[in-house]
């Protein structure tokens, strides 16, 4: 059998606050939200749905979650464990990590390399920003 070409063109996030939580990443990467829907069918106030589009990398889709609980890392026996993270290129890492803590991001406490810096976003995803 041929391999069938496939390209990835998206990352989903589920979170309990999507629309709070595309904010964040627009603010932090100098994006605009290309697409959001307000609370769907459930009735509660955070149940929207969002979207970033890069002109040249993947599209990040915040999809709401009502049993959303945040991540724990590094992961630990019986804790929830993060299901992915994003990795962002900052070109000069102090002042990348000083304008993502302004924006609401926190610093992890566990830094496992010198040039990258893993952080968490309000709703406790890790990501790193990396030189």
């Amino acid at each position: 059998m041929q391999t069938p070409r496939l390209t990835a063109t998206s990352i989903t996030i589920g979170t309990s606050q999507p629309l709070r939580l595309a904010d964040f990443y627009s603010r932090l990467l100098g994006l605009p939200v290309t697409a959001e829907e307000p609370a769907g069918s459930t009735g509660h106030p955070d149940a929207g749905w969002a979207q970033i589009r890069s002109s040249g990398g993947p599209t990040l889709n915040f999809e709401y979650e009502r049993h959303h609980v945040r991540p724990v890392w590094p992961t630990r026996p019986g804790e929830q464990n993060p299901t992915q993270h994003l990795d962002i290129h900052a070109p000069d890492l102090d002042a990348a990590v000083e304008w993502a803590v302004s924006l609401g991001a926190v610093l992890a406490e566990y830094q496992p390399q010198d040039e990258v810096r893993v952080l968490f976003d309000p709703d406790g995803h890790p990501f790193c920003l990396f030189t």
